[in-house]
């Protein structure tokens, strides 16, 4: 008999499907062929973090070089994005090291761009330290930063010094007030601060946000910087918007997640933005229109 907790996550589960490609690495890869179809990227990112144990690290390690040696054979123009915690950073850098050493080295095989997420505050340092090191060894590599920390125009400036390649989210941790931006204008306009510091200085970035009126001023600033640059969108949000930028001729790609732990994220996704909420809800609407 099934549990009403069950009851409840198999409803959430249907919905989640939205933005969640499933269980599996072929579920993650059937989607972003989907997405390939449509003229779309594909990053594809294994859910989970704050692994501790030396299998469930390995399995992380294995499904991320499953994936980068498989993007060939599926057709498919693809990235990955990972997880320093997922890979052995709970353990210590030097573990993180080890494991992101394996990705990277079948990532440079096989010609494909690797971004590393960034997490709570309490690793930033260490993550940017992660990428200093092997940006060094592999150019096809980038790092998210995240609009809401206030230590970010810092970080900003300090990667774009050695030409680093930069994903700009909003952030999706609860963070104390004294390093973090709490309002969502505060972090809006902070946003918007960042990117055009991206625009002046940087060349191979992304704007990661969902927000019209953030796509709208990057598309006025691509006007008067011409750089390269992609919109990233999570997968199955904002769909005609990211058709549109396409028939803009903007280079769009989706953020796509995978794996058995998709309800915390998922909670974390929506208390990240209350307007997240409308966004997947319009965008399931959209979705049964077509």
């Amino acid at each position: 008999m099934i549990s009403g907790t069950q009851l409840i996550e198999k409803v959430l589960f249907k919905i989640a499907k939205q933005w969640i490609a499933g269980n599996t690495v072929d579920d993650a890869l059937t989607s972003a062929k989907k997405a390939y179809k449509l003229r779309r990227h594909a990053i594809i990112n294994k859910l989970g973090e704050y692994h501790t144990s030396k299998k469930q690290i390995k399995v992380c390690i294995d499904e991320y070089r499953k994936i980068i040696k498989s993007f060939r054979k599926w057709k498919i123009r693809g990235a990955i994005s990972v997880k320093p915690t997922q890979i052995g950073l709970s353990i210590s850098q030097k573990e993180c090291y080890r494991s992101f050493e394996k990705i990277i080295l079948d990532a440079r095989k096989a010609h494909v761009f690797v971004w590393l997420d960034m997490e709570s505050s309490e690793h930033t340092d260490e993550i940017i330290e992660i990428y200093h090191t092997f940006f060094s060894k592999y150019e096809r590599l980038g790092i998210a930063l995240q609009a809401n920390l206030k230590r970010t125009e810092n970080d900003l400036n300090d990667l774009l010094d050695i030409g680093a390649k930069i994903r700009l989210v909003k952030g999706a941790y609860r963070e104390k007030a004294s390093i973090s931006f709490k309002t969502r204008k505060d972090v809006d306009n902070n946003f918007v601060k960042l990117m055009k510091i991206l625009f002046r200085k940087g060349n191979e970035f992304a704007i990661a946000s969902h927000d019209t009126k953030i796509i709208q001023k990057a598309q006025s600033l691509s006007k008067k910087y011409p750089k390269k640059f992609e919109f990233q969108f999570l997968k199955g949000i904002r769909e005609e918007l990211k058709q549109d930028l396409i028939k803009k001729k903007f280079v769009v790609s989706d953020y796509i997640p995978y794996g058995v732990n998709w309800l915390p994220y998922s909670i974390r996704r929506i208390k990240e933005r209350k307007r997240n909420i409308l966004l997947l809800g319009s965008s399931l609407i959209q979705s049964h229109r077509v």
